[in-house]
């Protein structure tokens, strides 16, 4: 028998066992916050997205597989924060060829959304169909399957539309038949998984779907066209990453914020944080302060690098860490933002750039993570909210395009065809060229600041998922913020109200401006794997994540 024909029967097969009951039965028990295994794992949002993304897995998928599941079902279950015309980057480790990959889920700005447009509008707005980004998440999904996977739309989509189906608010019929439509479309492929994978990308992208989304824009004052949805595709990008003790952390590119997690592992690493101790004061000074420093980067040099040069390879240098590092004061909090110059190695930019915009409503978006038995890792960071369903799709379109600025000369000043530097990000760590950790986070500008510390939480505390995620977390807003360039508020430190009061008050003593939070402080997922294969998964259940294993 021919490997093409094996290969076939095994994909029916696998197929058959998917379609044949359902991951959502009423009779299933939902996923709660904490869950344990060996063969598989989820960690996201809804808890019915996750039940679609371990079914999945049992039935035979890869992370894959089940990333993709999950993906599409958080547009029902967490749709306040992800709509299926929204973004998504994703981070990916293949175990077949070790290596980490970027799948840059992010839309550009529509050929009509230009600086001189918004500048007359007096800024781009905060919701609405102006703000809307070319959809990218759902061919970054099917980049996804067909890269990395092993089965097709229509079996990853089942969950999807069994939820869909049960028929919540009124455009989950309209969603369903766009995603049959796409799934039919899908079928013309035969038996070919890539072609009929690429042939439902073209109906959305290329095909009628996407005549009928361009011209709802059109006739709706919005911004995108034909020829923005045709011409997009998703990059697969080499991520960026540094090393830190012993362990080799993963990022998306400076099209996102993830970075400035990286540009802080490089300051802490002169730190004994291990031997300060957990959520100590000092700890929880030296780690903010870093971070403080990192985002003062973040705010004037990170945009989308195939239009500006950012120079990420000294921003990433131990020599420029040490020189920022130098900055900490380890008795005061500092009261000034301070971005470093890199291009002439120097810890301070002289002239800094005080633009600042008038913010925006911060909302949230969702997160996925999975692993399967072979070693396959996907973390991912869905979202999209605050937009326009377009019409009779079914499809909401997000609002984006407010994360970028329209000052002319900054990094990233909107422009046609850019991607908006985005909060969204997720993270993987290595060890020993393995996978140990996935973590996505919720939460605007806050996600890294708690990607960090769960990052902290495991290299240097030694913490458990669970015990991660129920930990005191801390940030700040000592940056300008990501949704309509919010200023920032200088020395802030925000910190779960169950701190510590003795800790708050050094804090305090040491110049923070603490302000005690009742609430979740961002919503982290994370997985984490032992040498042993053994996987510990778990979400902030303060914010409604949910995990599973088996």
């Amino acid at each position: 028998m021919c490997h093409q024909l094996r290969t076939w029967i095994w994909r029916c097969l696998i197929s058959a066992i998917i379609v044949w009951g359902s991951p959502l039965e009423a009779s299933d028990s939902l996923p709660g916050s904490e869950a344990t295994g060996r063969q598989g794992a989820v960690s996201a949002g809804g808890a019915e997205a996750v039940a679609a993304g371990i079914e999945i897995l049992k039935r035979g998928g890869n992370a894959a597989d089940s990333a993709t599941a999950t993906i599409l079902a958080l547009s029902v279950t967490d749709s306040g924060g992800f709509c299926f015309g929204g973004e998504v980057p994703i981070l990916v480790y293949d175990a077949r060829r070790n290596v980490v990959e970027v799948l840059a889920g992010q839309g550009t700005a529509p050929r009509l959304a230009t600086r001189e447009h918004f500048a007359k509008l007096g800024g781009i707005p905060a919701t609405g169909l102006q703000s809307a980004t070319v959809p990218a998440a759902f061919d970054a999904v099917v980049t996804l399957l067909d890269r990395y996977g092993t089965l097709r739309l229509a079996d990853v989509a089942e969950p999807t539309l069994k939820l869909l189906d049960r028929v919540k608010v009124e455009w989950h019929p309209l969603l369903a038949r766009s995603l049959r439509r796409l799934i039919a479309a899908e079928a013309a492929g035969g038996g070919d998984r890539s072609r009929g994978l690429r042939l439902a990308s073209d109906y959305f992208y290329r095909g009628p779907l996407a005549r009928e989304l361009a011209l709802w824009c059109e006739q709706h004052d919005g911004l995108i066209r034909y020829e923005d949805l045709a011409t997009h595709v998703t990059r697969v990008e080499e991520p960026l990453s540094v090393d830190y003790r012993g362990h080799t952390v993963f990022k998306c590119g400076t099209w996102t914020q993830g970075a400035y997690l990286l540009q802080t592992l490089r300051m802490l690493e002169g730190f004994d944080l291990a031997a300060m101790g957990h959520n100590q004061p000092e700890t929880i000074h030296v780690t903010l302060e870093a971070m403080k420093l990192a985002l003062a980067d973040r705010d004037v040099y990170y945009a989308d690098p195939l239009f500006v040069d950012v120079p990420i390879e000294t921003l990433l240098a131990k020599e420029y860490a040490s020189l920022r590092r130098a900055l900490i004061d380890r008795e005061h909090a500092s009261l000034e933002q301070r971005p470093g110059d890199p291009r002439r190695g120097k810890a301070l930019l002289p002239d800094i750039d005080k633009r600042k915009g008038l913010g925006g409503p911060i909302h949230d978006t969702t997160t996925c993570a999975t692993a399967d038995r072979w070693g396959n890792v996907v973390v991912a960071t869905p979202s999209g909210w605050s937009g326009v369903q377009a019409g009779e799709t079914g499809i909401w379109l997000g609002t984006r395009l407010q994360s970028f600025n329209t000052w002319e000369g900054h990094p990233n000043c909107i422009a046609p065809g850019k991607r908006p530097r985005i909060t969204l990000t997720p993270t993987l760590v290595l060890k020993d060229s393995k996978p140990v950790l996935a973590i996505s986070v919720a939460g605007g500008d806050g996600q890294d600041q708690a990607a960090l510390q769960a990052v902290l939480n495991h290299i240097e505390f030694g913490l458990s998922a669970s015990e991660s995620m129920k930990a005191v977390r801390f940030g700040t807003n000592h940056h300008v913020g990501s949704f309509r360039q919010t200023p920032p508020v200088l020395g802030s430190l925000l910190i779960h109200a169950d701190a510590p009061p003795n800790t708050i008050t050094a804090l305090e003593r040491l110049g923070h401006k603490v302000q005690s939070s009742s609430g979740a402080l961002w919503a982290p997922s994370v997985i984490r794997i032992d040498p042993a294969g053994q996987f510990d998964a778990a979400g902030d259940a303060r914010s409604g994540r949910h995990a599973a294993a088996f």
